[in-house]
C-alpha cells in the first residue's frame, strides 16, 4: 500500500535500514524456531514408537520364557521397569523441551503482528507528513486546512514513534535470547537422553544377568548364530595357502541360498572325472593329459588351475603333498564352434565369445544382486560363465560370467562381467 501511495505521489518513503535488518533477523529466527519445533515433535514421535516397539518385545519375552525357568519374575520386573523408563523418558522431553519450545514460540505471533500494524501506521505518518508538505507549498494557502493537516500529522507520528520504538528495544532482545534458548533446550534433551541411556543400560545388564542363569542351566540347548559372508576372508585364504593339507572349501564360506522352489537348478551338476591317468597327473608339476575332445588351451587352463591350487610354499610335508594328490581332477568341456571354428584348437579364438568361455547356463530363477560386483538376473537370461582372474577369489557355488544380451551389445568383460550363485542356473550347452 505504501508502495502505491509513494507511486501516486501521495506519500513519502521512510527508510529504516536498522529496523529492516531486524524485521530479517527476526524472521530468520522464527524460521529456525519453527523447523526445530517440527523435528522436536518428530524426535517425540519416534521415542514413543520406540516405546511401544519395546513393550512389544518385552511383552514376547515374558510370553515365551517358561514357568519353571529360573529369573522369570526378575524378567517380569524388568519389563515393567523398562516401560515405566520409556514413559518417564517421553514425558521429561515433552516437560522440558517441547513445552519450552512452544513458549519461546508463542511470542513470535504477536511481534509479527505489531511489526505489521507498524508499516501500515509508517504508511499513515507518510501520507500525513505529504499532505502537510503539498499545503504548505501551496500557492493558495488555507490555514484552517494547514492547521488540521498539521494536527493529523503530529497524531499519526505519535502513534508510530511509540510503535516504532518498543519494537526497536523488543527485536534485538528477542534476537538474542536465541542463543540462551538453544543451549537450554539441547542441554535439556542431552541431559535426559543421557539419563535415560544409563538406566536402561542398567535394566539390560540384569536382562543379560537372568539370560546368563537361564543359559547356565540349559547349556546343552545352546543355539549358535553363524554368520555366513558370500566372500572369503583374506585370513582364510592366508591360512589355507600356509596348510597343504586344507584344501576342502572352508566351513565358512556358506554357499547361497537355495532357490524357492527347489527345482533341478537347486542342485546343479558338478562334473568330476575320477580316471586313474588324470587321477595320477595330479602330482605338483604335472599337467593334464590332453583328450581329442578336450582342446589344448582349455587343459591347459584346467591344468593351470590344479597347479595353483595345489601349490605349497616351502616347508611343506609329504602328507601335503598326498592330501593334494588326493583331489580328483576337474575336466573343463568345450564346445564346437559354430561357422566352422573351433574355439581354443590352433590358437583360434570365436570372436562372438568373451575370452575364456567355459559354458553356457540359463537362470532359473530371479535373482536381486546384493553387491555392485553381482549380475542381477531375470528367469530366462542367458550366462556365459568364464573363469575367475584370480582362483582364490571364487566362493563355493558361486561363478563369474557376463549375460550373452550385454555380451553381445557391449563386448567389454569390465563393463558387463560378475558373479552369480550357480543354483538359481541350469547349464544349457
Amino acid at each position: 500500500m505504501r508502495k502505491v501511495l509513494q507511486k501516486l505521489g501521495k506519500a513519502d518513503e521512510t527508510k529504516d535500514e536498522q529496523f529492516e535488518q531486524c524485521v530479517q533477523n527476526f524472521n530468520k529466527q522464527l524460521n529456525e524456531g519453527t523447523r526445530l519445533q517440527k523435528d522436536l515433535r518428530t524426535y517425540l514421535a519416534s521415542v514413543k514408537a520406540m516405546h511401544e516397539a519395546s513393550k512389544k518385545l518385552n511383552e514376547c519375552l515374558q510370553e515365551v520364557y517358561e514357568p519353571d525357568w529360573p529369573g522369570r519374575d526378575e524378567a517380569n520386573k524388568i519389563a515393567e521397569n523398562n516401560d515405566l523408563l520409556w514413559m518417564d523418558y517421553h514425558q521429561k522431553l515433552v516437560d522440558q523441551a517441547l513445552l519450552t519450545m512452544d513458549t519461546y514460540l508463542g511470542q513470535f505471533p504477536d511481534i509479527k503482528s505489531r511489526i505489521a500494524k507498524r508499516g501500515r501506521k509508517l504508511v499513515d505518518y507518510d501520507s500525513a507528513r505529504h499532505h502537510y508538505e503539498s499545503l504548505q507549498t501551496a500557492k493558495k494557502k488555507d490555514e484552517a486546512k494547514i492547521a488540521k493537516a498539521e494536527e493529523e500529522l503530529l497524531k499519526a507520528q505519535k502513534v508510530f514513534e511509540e510503535m516504532n520504538v518498543d519494537l526497536q528495544e523488543e527485536l534485538p532482545s528477542l534476537w538474542n535470547s536465541r542463543v540462551g534458548f538453544y543451549v537450554n533446550t539441547f542441554q535439556s534433551i542431552a541431559g535426559l537422553e543421557e539419563n535415560f541411556h544409563r538406566e536402561m543400560s542398567k535394566l539390560n545388564q540384569s536382562l543379560n544377568d537372568v539370560l546368563v542363569s537361564l543359559e547356565k542351566q540349559h547349556g546343552s540347548n545352546t543355539f549358535t548364530v553363524k554368520a555366513q559372508p558370500r566372500k572369503k576372508a583374506k585370513l582364510f585364504s592366508r591360512l589355507r595357502r600356509k596348510k597343504p593339507s586344507d584344501h576342502a572349501p572352508a566351513k565358512e564360506n556358506k554357499s547361497p541360498s537355495p532357490p524357492p522352489d527347489g527345482s533341478p537348478a537347486a542342485t546343479p551338476e558338478v562334473r568330476v572325472n575320477h580316471e586313474p591317468e588324470l587321477a595320477a597327473a595330479a602330482t605338483p608339476g604335472a599337467a593334464l593329459p590332453k583328450s581329442p575332445s578336450q582342446p589344448a588351451e582349455a587343459s591347459e587352463v584346467a591344468g593351470g588351475t590344479q597347479s595353483a591350487a595345489r601349490a605349497q610354499e616351502p616347508g611343506d610335508t609329504a602328507a601335503g603333498e598326498a592330501a593334494s594328490n588326493s583331489l580328483p581332477a576337474v575336466v573343463v568341456e568345450t564346445f564346437p564352434a559354430v561357422n566352422g571354428t573351433v574355439e581354443g584348437s590352433s590358437g583360434a579364438v570365436r570372436v562372438d565369445l568373451p575370452p575364456g568361455f567355459m559354458f553356457k547356463v540359463q537362470a532359473q530363477h530371479d535373482y536381486a544382486a546384493t553387491d555392485t560386483d553381482e549380475l542381477q538376473l531375470k528367469a530366462g537370461d542367458v550366462v556365459l560363465v568364464i573363469p575367475f582372474q584370480n582362483p582364490e577369489e571364487q566362493d563355493e557355488g558361486w561363478l563369474m560370467g557376463v549375460k550373452e544380451s550385454d555380451w553381445n551389445q557391449h563386448k567389454e568383460l569390465d563393463k558387463c562381467q560378475g558373479v552369480f550363485p550357480e543354483n538359481f542356473t541350469e547349464r544349457v550347452q
